[in-house]
């Protein structure tokens, strides 16, 4: 028989290549266009997903076996059409949260110290012109942190916020039952009342779609900054560009929009006050490693007809075909 091929929409860091060389074909889409993924999907057994999908894309001919999420955000996957093909789909939950955790963080010295200002300014300008650029620095010690999302990733932030730079931590999510003892559960808009920085670390649902539009933007403080790696749709960006053009908040971090890539002429790339990033929080050579070598070990398990270790559609489990023999109703 000839080997199950996995197609990824993105290459994966070579340790998960190693896993799954001995018994798969691994390839890279050399288009992840909707058009291209198209194309190449009836050759493929097992998609791994590191960018979006057209929603559409599993209504078209393929002989998919099952999906693995290289991440965790499940708004990349059509999930719905897959659920309803009975195609089980994984993810890598917690593979990337201290990536991100630390990508916020940095953002949050970034933007209350502004270095890569006072590098430019000293460069172009001199010592003094470079030094003139710090009045307006604050330091993070004794401010407040609101993690719109304490799961994973607001979890770290909130432990390195609490104990490494003495910051107050408040959070918000429907069910705070696990949230941290150093987290504070409060309602979303005390939140963004009280916090000198608001991170957004949610997922995104219908429910957190445009969850930050103007009324609430409008809540926070004159001098706050919010930090957006989550999703872009979790903000209304229209009413984020005018607050922070009418400086009714102080600045933003985004490393994620609701078009993407972010076009050139976005006006977001016009304001001295954002801080902008081409979807890279997750990104590091840890964290790809950790998100590669997880989405390996799950497509081996499914391969072997094994329940994957983070199911995420567990209803289509009991009538996969592939289940291994001896596998029991139970398990679903």
């Amino acid at each position: 028989m000839s080997r199950p091929v996995v197609l990824c929409t993105l290459p994966m860091h070579q340790s998960g290549v190693a896993l799954l060389a001995p018994v798969a074909e691994v390839v890279v889409a050399s288009d992840n266009s909707a058009a291209g993924l198209r194309a190449l999907l009836p050759q493929a057994d097992y998609l791994v997903v590191r960018s979006f999908l057209a929603p559409d894309l599993l209504s078209h001919p393929h002989r998919l076996r099952a999906i693995v999420r290289h991440g965790s955000g499940l708004d990349m996957i059509p999930m719905q059409a897959a659920t309803q093909q009975g195609i089980p789909v994984a993810n890598v939950p917690g593979a990337n949260a201290q990536a991100v955790a630390e990508y916020v963080i940095g953002s949050f010295f970034e933007l209350a110290r502004r270095f890569g200002d006072v590098d430019a300014t000293l460069r172009r300008g001199g010592w003094a012109q470079g030094r003139a650029r710090t009045d307006a620095n604050f330091e993070l010690s004794g401010k407040t942190v609101g993690i719109v999302g304490v799961g994973d990733i607001g979890t770290r932030i909130a432990h390195i916020c609490a104990s490494g730079l003495g910051m107050e931590v408040l959070g918000y999510q429907p069910d705070p039952s696990r949230f941290p003892a150093v987290v504070r559960s409060v309602p979303l808009d005390t939140l963004l009342a009280r916090s000198d920085f608001v991170t957004l670390n949610c997922p995104l649902t219908e429910e957190t779609r445009k969850l930050i539009g103007a009324q609430r933007l409008a809540l926070m403080k004159p001098g706050a900054i919010l930090v957006n790696a989550a999703r872009g749709e979790v903000v209304d960006e229209a009413a984020l560009v005018h607050a922070l053009r009418a400086r009714t908040i102080a600045g933003a971090a985004l490393d994620v929009f609701a078009q993407q890539p972010l076009p050139a002429e976005h006006p977001l790339l016009s304001l001295d006050n954002v801080l902008a990033t081409p979807h890279v929080a997750a990104l590091t050579r840890e964290s790809m490693q950790r998100m590669s070598q997880g989405t390996a070990e799950q497509l081996l398990q499914l391969m072997k007809g094994q329940r994957p270790a983070h199911l995420v559609n567990p209803q289509v489990w009991g009538a996969w075909p592939y289940r291994a023999r001896g596998s029991t109703e139970s398990e679903s």
